[in-house]
């Protein structure tokens, strides 16, 4: 299916927000996206990014900013003028109908002529790979199988911009596993623009070109996969792409980028991404992967060594996830390479420029939000 990837250069959202009885879902968000490119909108639920999303494909209207395409505004166009494709969680299809008319749906609402329509859907039904199944109706099909139907109604079109909302939720690990895949392929064959919608940030990290963190309806981080795993800018993006090691102790030394931290008996060497003073109150975030048990294999690193005892033990295939207590009772969590015994104590050492350090607000300090935590449970 032959699909121009230069339809527009460039769509622009300018102070975009939406507003709900007075409480703001979506706040000031700008953002540039480039034709051909793959967009992931990221964060936990509640955070604004279906909001994003709907405002853009136009099923909500925006309360403030405004949406371009190449310097002209869609935001006043109605949404069956857009010229945007829609994959919606729960695939939306028409359950009376065979994965053919579901597929031809969207064409024969814009009057294309009939011999185009069997060409085109023929195209999406191989696209998609669901040639032998062509005839069914959807609920004779697999989720995944409903999801490529979906998929394959969306492009059919020719869109300009594919708009996808939580695709893979309701589907099993190995259909995620497997769509991911499929889905990237088909942004990439057909020369797409894509903007998909997830709370899964290995999903996100995975298939985006570029990724938009969201945070109570306001962008916390916009940048590619490699930027926001490595350099989150603050804790909530840390928190949400797998530091899941989330300490609150107090700055007692700075000297030169190294940045000493201390409380609940634990004192480490890290880096701050941005300044922090000495005695402030800060939030420490490090990746499992990061902490990792002393040994002759593992030396100590930088001088950063953490005792405590081991309390849980989960296999992983290829490694173990452990977690730890300190005698302070702060729970931590490791990766092994082997499993260390329920109740033994181990020392702990991690590289300080993989201990980041991170200002908190004095809303900030003690314990996570109960959504948050939830949702990390979720994640893992």
């Amino acid at each position: 299916m032959a699909i121009a990837a230069g339809r527009f250069e460039s769509l622009e959202l300018q102070g975009v927000g939406r507003s709900f009885g007075g409480q703001t879902a979506l706040a000031d968000l700008d953002l540039t996206v480039r034709a051909g490119e793959f967009i992931a909108l990221l964060g936990p639920s509640g955070c604004g990014k279906s909001t994003a999303l709907n405002c853009i494909a136009g099923l909500l209207p925006l309360t403030h900013g405004q949406i371009l395409i190449d310097g002209s505004r869609v935001d006043t166009v109605p949404a069956e003028n857009r010229g945007f494709g829609m994959v919606f969680q729960n695939y939306a299809l028409f359950p009376h109908l065979s994965v053919e008319k579901n597929i031809a749906f969207g064409l024969q609402m814009r009057k294309v002529p009939r011999d185009e329509v069997r060409r085109r859907v023929a195209e999406a039904v191989a696209l998609v790979k669901l040639e032998q199944h062509a005839k069914k109706l959807p609920g004779q099909l697999s989720g995944g199988q409903q999801q490529r139907v979906a998929i394959a109604r969306a492009v059919v079109t020719e869109p300009r911009l594919v708009l996808m909302d939580e695709p893979l939720s309701n589907l099993d690990a190995k259909l995620r596993l497997e769509m991911r895949t499929e889905i990237r392929r088909l942004h990439q064959s057909l020369g797409l623009t894509t903007i998909y919608v997830t709370h899964d940030q290995e999903e996100a990290l995975s298939m985006a070109d570029r990724l938009v963190v969201l945070r109570d309806g306001r962008v916390q981080q916009v940048g590619t996969p490699e930027q926001l795993h490595n350099d989150p800018v603050n804790w909530h993006v840390a928190d949400f792409m797998g530091y899941r090691n989330l300490v609150d102790l107090t700055v007692s030394s700075v000297e030169g980028g190294v940045v000493t931290v201390e409380g609940q008996g634990i004192r480490l060497h890290g880096t701050a991404p941005e300044p922090v003073a000495v005695g402030s109150a800060v939030r420490v975030a490090i990746r499992p992967e990061d902490l990792v048990v002393v040994s002759p294999a593992h030396p100590q690193v930088g001088g950063n060594a953490v005792g405590a005892t081991v309390v849980t033990v989960e296999y992983h295939g290829r490694e173990f996830a452990v977690g730890v207590t300190t005698p302070q009772g702060q729970l931590l969590h490791v990766h092994a390479d082997h499993p260390p015994v329920v109740g033994s104590p181990v020392d702990l050492t991690a590289d300080p420029a993989r201990v980041l350090v991170y200002p908190v607000d004095a809303a900030d300090t003690g314990a996570l939000s109960l959504e948050e935590r939830e949702l990390e449970e979720v994640r893992r």
